[in-house]
């Protein structure tokens, strides 16, 4: 009994710095003004070990004063396994100096080897590159 008491602990580091290393992480990369409409380019990279057969994410814009001014769905599509992907939204009738910062509000849909799965809310990392926050 007090081998399997001893043992505990280090199956529960193991388990802690797999899952650490486990992440999807979405960087917002890009604004961009094109033609009545705000750009938005995202890198987004799959370290979750499975690959994601789709990916929609709820997302709010806010203003410079940090009123809200759009929520949309995004729909990032695929995301192989350790690959990049640069996935493009555009906003229409805004102009992208009114964006003041981006609140990703969770996962609409995220569909693993075809069924709905949890791993892009539990494994979602976000950064910008911009004065724009991404957050969540």
């Amino acid at each position: 009994m007090l081998f399997f008491s001893t043992c505990a602990p280090f199956s529960a580091l193991a388990q802690s710095a797999e899952t650490a290393t486990s992440r999807l992480h979405l960087e917002l990369n890009n604004l961009q003004d094109i033609e009545g409409a705000c750009r938005l380019s995202f890198v987004a990279k799959n370290e979750t070990g499975a690959a994601i057969d789709r990916a929609i994410f709820e997302t709010v814009v806010f203003d410079a004063t940090g009123g809200v001014v759009n929520l949309t769905l995004f729909d990032f599509q695929d995301l192989p396994v350790d690959r990049a992907r640069v996935r493009q939204f555009d906003l229409a009738g805004m102009g992208c100096s009114s964006i003041g910062k981006a609140l990703v509000n969770g996962a609409s849909s995220c569909v693993v080897e075809g069924a709905e799965s949890t791993i892009c809310k539990d494994a979602l990392s976000l950064s910008s590159r911009l004065s724009v926050e991404l957050f969540g």
